[in-house]
Order: structure tokens, then sequence, then C-alpha cells
């Protein structure tokens, strides 16, 4: 029996692979469009060693995310990797016990790499690793989680570079010998850089028919890779998939926090942003007519609402991409069951909290909806407001108070409503409406109210809460 469960999911997520890979939604780029349906990318994710972190139970992982209805991972090559204690992290996944890292190199036959177990070979691929990175993506394709597969990644110490395949002193080839970690990932060094071009054409070869991956260049690069290194790399993924019938979408990660891109690479479709709180990188970009995401949480603190909120901000801001970096996920507790010992947060009743977040913008035709307050015509004291609108038809409005940082969450019992309050006053057209306000930490509905609206402006006052709020609004009749 449990064979056939396995050959039935296997050949339900080939029959998946079948379909066009995830692009931009045809009538709005801001947002995707995966196996025929609008989609808006919501996750809470281990710390990206789920493939080349070999001790990882990626099915375990990837189960935790499905339950709490999550759609995303993101996960690094392996061409990167971290050590113990690297950033204060414990129970780092990025940072795979010694000989435990698989990368796309194979092993050579001469002992000494300083993460245990012999040196790689930069002219031999490992089979292995391949096997593994596609049974990842099928295992997450079958339960609709679309992953996000890192390339690259800058340097950011010396030790983090000695690790890499791609010194000399941890591959038997001699590459990359005399490169300071902030040259790695530049045109420099024309021998490295024909390695680094193998490796991309190589993964885009391997991973031609899988439909949901979708590829960034490089971490962080504003740590130490060249802007016209990323612009070549974007280059060579797209000439290895120019005669591909199925391309596949390519992100840059731009800043931490926000900026304006004043010219992109039109190989490019995703702008990756990290800690992007507020969420000013979605307004600065909507005209580039692209999907912006915030690719990247932590190193604010260790409370749900703190990414509850974040994640909230960042969707109904426009964006299309959130991913929480969840330390819950380590090896032994893959489940997402470990208490977070990181800069940041995560676990389950985060993920639940952004599964809320991603069911409320799934109820919604958002492909129609643009992000603005301008129907907004009064509001309460002490909160600033998100939205989103399908003008005179739907609304999709999140509240959040100002007066502080997010409270701390309780000591114990379930979530509660606190003491703070919104009036919002809305400029809607005539017609029937209907309209509910949303607790976003436990999903609960609240004043579900039906009227017949006249057109100008209405008031609506929501419930009492703690840190934020949500209210959906729709037209029944007009």
């Amino acid at each position: 029996m449990k064979g056939w469960i396995l050959a039935m999911t296997l050949a339900s997520a080939g029959a998946a692979s079948a379909a066009p890979p995830i692009t931009l939604h045809p009538n709005n780029p801001h947002y995707f469009l995966f196996r025929g349906k609008p989609t808006v990318l919501i996750t809470s994710t281990e710390h990206y060693g789920a493939v080349l972190n070999s001790d990882f139970n990626y099915a375990a992982y990837l189960d935790a995310l499905h339950a709490a209805g999550l759609n995303l991972t993101r996960t690094f090559s392996g061409v990167y990797c971290e050590v113990p204690g690297s950033f204060n992290i414990k129970n780092n996944t990025l940072a795979p016990l010694p000989g435990k890292l698989i990368c796309p190199w194979a092993r050579g036959d001469a002992p000494g790499y300083v993460g245990g177990g012999n040196k790689f070979d930069l002219t031999k691929w490992d089979d292995s690793y391949f096997r593994r990175l596609k049974e990842f993506l099928s295992h997450a394709g079958s339960r609709g989680i679309v992953v996000e597969l890192v390339l690259f990644c800058v340097f950011y110490e010396d030790i983090l570079w000695k690790h890499s395949p791609m010194n000399a002193e941890s591959n038997v080839n001699g590459i990359g010998a005399g490169l300071a970690r902030n040259e790695v990932l530049t045109l420099k060094n024309r021998e490295l850089l024909a390695v680094q071009e193998s490796f991309v054409r190589k993964i885009v070869t391997e991973l031609r028919d899988v439909d949901n991956v979708y590829y960034e260049i490089c971490n962080e690069p504003y740590f130490g890779a060249a802007d016209d290194w990323q612009d070549h790399i974007a280059a060579v993924i797209a000439e290895a998939e120019a005669e591909f019938s199925r391309k596949h979408l390519i992100a840059r990660n731009v800043a931490n926090g926000s900026v304006k891109v004043p010219t992109p690479n039109p190989n490019v479709s995703i702008l990756n942003f990290h800690y992007s709180a507020p969420p000013d990188s979605v307004a600065m970009n909507y005209g580039l007519s692209r999907a912006i995401g915030d690719d990247e949480t932590g190193f604010r603190g260790s409370g749900d609402a703190l990414y509850r909120c974040e994640g909230w901000d960042f969707i109904l801001a426009g964006g299309a991409v959130y991913d929480n970096l969840d330390y819950s996920f380590s090896v032994g507790h893959e489940d997402g069951s470990g208490t977070p010992d990181a800069p940041g947060g995560g676990g389950a009743t985060l993920r639940k909290q952004l599964g809320i977040l991603k069911t409320f913008i799934d109820g919604f035709d958002f492909i129609k909806m643009k992000p603005g307050e301008g129907f907004i015509a009064g509001r309460g004291p002490g909160v600033s407001i998100r939205a989103l609108s399908e003008p005179g038809k739907a609304y999709a409005i999140y509240v959040r108070r100002i007066d502080g940082q997010p409270r701390a969450p309780q000591t114990a019992g379930p979530p509660t409503w606190a003491d703070w309050n919104a009036s919002l006053v809305l400029d809607l057209p005539a017609g029937r409406w209907r309209a509910e306000w949303l607790n976003t930490a436990t999903g609960a509905a609240e004043n579900p109210v039906e009227f017949d609206h006249a057109g100008g402006h209405r008031k609506l006052d929501s419930p009492k809460f703690a840190e934020d709020i949500a209210l959906r609004i729709v037209r029944l009749v007009h």
C-alpha cells in the first residue's frame, strides 16, 4: 500500500511538472500564475539548507509548510554554506555537520576539505546531489510548494569563503586561488567564472521540466557581488534556456530595506528585498510591473506579532512574496517543533497566522486589485492602513496600531482581543455590501454585516484588537 501511495504521489508530481513553470500573471505582472491559478507566495521557511544538508529530512519540513497552508520555500544550492555559530544561529540548517555538505560538485580523491571529507572536484558533478535536488522539488511540487533556488551567496566572512568548494583550499583543481572573498562573485577570474557558468547551465538543464522553481541569482549581493557579474549570470540563465519551450523566472535580491530600482535587468522578473519593513519597496518599484518580494525577515526580535504584521503589511501593500525566516526548523526538528535560538522567530503559531494571511488574500480576485487607500475617507487615531482594492467591487484592508512595537506575546492561554479599535470611513458606491473583520492572530471572523448603501461615506467600527486586524468588504448587488 505504501508503495502504491508513493507511486501515485510521484505520478501526480510528474503530471504537475508538465504544466508551464510559475510565471508572472499575464493580466497583472505584480503577481504570479502557477498551475493555472493566480498566486501569491507566502511562507515561513527554514534557513535554506534543506538540500545541501544531507542530515535534513526535507519531507517532514515540506509537510509542515503544507499543513500550515504555505506555498514557498527558499533553498541554497550548496555553493555556499555556513559553520556552526555563524550569525549566532544555533541549530543552523545551513551549517551541516562535518562530512554532511552535499553540493553540485563531486568529491575528489584528496582528503582535507575543511568541512570534513575529501576536497571537491570542480570538473565533476555529484549525481547524488542532483538526485536529492530533484526529489526535493518533486516532493515540494506534490504539495503545491514553489521553490526559490538561490544559486550563489556572498561570503560574509573569510571562514565562509574557506568552506566553499570554489576556494582553492577546498577543491582539487586549485581554482579560486588568491581571491579575496569579495572577488569571488565578480568577472575578475576567468577560470572561476567558467566554473560558475558551467554550474548555472547544469542546474538550468537538469531542472528544465520542473514547474515549481525559479532562480535567485545571489543572496544579499550588496555585501560582495558585482552588479556586472549578476547581469552576466542572469544572461547565462537566459541563454541556457533560450531553446527551452518553458522558461523559468529569475529573481534578483536588490537590498536590505527599501530602495528604488532605476533600471531593472530585462531578464529579471522578481525584485527581492530583505527586512522590508515598512514595505516602501513595493510603492517605490510598483511601476516596474514586476513581482516584489520581502524575501527574508529577522533581526527584529522573536515575537510572532512582529513577523505576522510585517507579512500583512507587505502583502496588503501590493507585494507578491513574503518569506519569513523560521528558526524552529532544524535537523531533528524538521517538523518545525524546535525553539528558535537565533536573531529572529518562527514556529507553529506564526506559520498558522501566515496561513491565515494567505487564505485571506486568496479569498479575493486579487489580480484585479491595486494597492492604495484613496477610498478611505477617515480613520481613527493611532493606526496605519494598507489596502488593496478592485474599486466598486472588493476591498482588502489591513489596520495596524502604530503607538509602538507590537505587544509582547501572551505567556499563556489563547490569543484574545485587546483594548484597541479602529473606526474607518469608506467611500463606497451604491449597492448591497458585506463587511467582515478578521482577527489576524486566530482567523476568527467578527462583526459580519450586510447593508444597503446609497453611495458615499460609510463608517465601520472594528472589534477591539491587540496589534492588528483586517477587514474584508465585498459588493453583493450593484
